[in-house]
């Protein structure tokens, strides 16, 4: 496994991290036995990086997390965790809650859940409309002076709040979705903070499930994601036309689609890390393969040749949730 730097100031991390939201979240159930083994696998693969949420599962993922991490493995990990989201008894989303005695709350208890003293990259979820960034970025500096955070990360952020923030405090990296389905960053965000040194971890680079065998075969899952408005209704459809081009490609290619899809980012720069999104080893394993697709110049086009950003149908989320997103202020 390549250990590459998370932006000039950030940790060494693995080439890939494994996202494990959907273990506790959103996507249906999950095995926890299952959860823990490919949490395990994926650290015997080489994977250092794990992303969580103090709010997956509400506070199941990091407990999660702990117990994956016992016996000396948490050495062996770089924990990168989103905070300030607020949700109700039932799992809706209330806002997001980033005033200074708030923040050092939630670290308090993501602390405790997970089983550390500290958290490697803490990054919040979304914005507050009522602090700026600034404050937002001071308090976190000063929890990295006092030795629980090591570094700060910025979520769904245009590039011009991570630079308000990285004025105050280096940021390691923006966790932005970015796939071949989501290309958004590309104009205005990445060269930005790429001037800046700033990392990228690419969520959603399978563009939760659809760029996959499985949803080729009629087996997207359950849970949150139909909500998605690309995997419903006839964008599913339309936007399932493009996977099977891709398909074809993958077919000549001796890969599957997801392979190509994770190659594809994987070529757009080592300062991008893609998070795996896999709940199950095997899962893991075909995600994995990826790093060994070395993609020509003439697969590449073939590839955005068969999933074209503008034949893409349907936004990434629903319009309320597009409305939290500073990301789409200025790409």
């Amino acid at each position: 496994m390549q250990e590459i730097r998370l932006g000039t100031s950030g940790p060494a991390v693995s080439r890939v991290g494994l996202g494990c939201m959907g273990m506790s979240d959103f996507y249906g159930p999950a095995d926890e036995a299952e959860s823990i083994a490919t949490i395990h696998a994926a650290l015997e693969a080489g994977i250092t990086l794990l992303d969580t949420g103090d709010f997956y599962g509400m506070g199941h993922n990091e407990m999660l997390l702990r117990d994956a991490l016992k016996g000396g493995k948490r050495d062996r990990a770089v924990l990168s965790v989103k905070f300030g989201a607020m949700r109700s008894v039932e799992g809706a989303f209330l806002g997001y809650a980033l005033k200074p005695a708030q923040i050092q709350t939630w670290l308090a208890y993501s602390l405790k859940r997970l089983g550390t003293d500290h958290i490697d990259v803490y990054r919040p979820a979304r914005l507050d409309p009522e602090v700026p960034i600034e404050d937002v970025a001071g308090t976190v500096k000063d929890l990295i002076d006092k030795g629980y955070v090591r570094h700060l990360g910025l979520s769904e952020a245009s590039a011009d709040t991570v630079l308000r923030a990285h004025a105050v405090t280096p940021v390691s990296d923006l966790q932005i979705e970015y796939s071949l389905m989501s290309r958004g960053i590309e104009a205005d965000t990445l060269p930005k903070l790429r001037s800046a040194g700033i990392g990228i971890t690419a969520y959603g680079i399978l563009s939760r499930g659809l760029i996959s065998s499985t949803a080729l075969n009629g087996q997207l899952g359950t849970g949150h994601r139909t909500v998605f408005p690309r995997l419903a209704g006839e964008n599913l459809s339309r936007n399932l036309q493009l996977v099977e081009a891709l398909a074809k490609v993958a077919e000549q290619r001796g890969a599957t689609p997801a392979q190509l899809a994770i190659a594809w980012v994987l070529h757009r720069g080592e300062d991008i890390v893609p998070l795996i999104g896999a709940r199950k080893r095997t899962q893991l394993a075909e995600s994995v393969g990826a790093l060994n697709v070395r993609l020509s110049d003439g697969e590449r086009t073939a590839i955005e040749a068969a999933i074209p950003v503008e034949a893409v149908q349907g936004t990434r989320y629903l319009p309320d949730q597009m409305a939290h997103l500073d990301s789409e202020k200025n790409g």
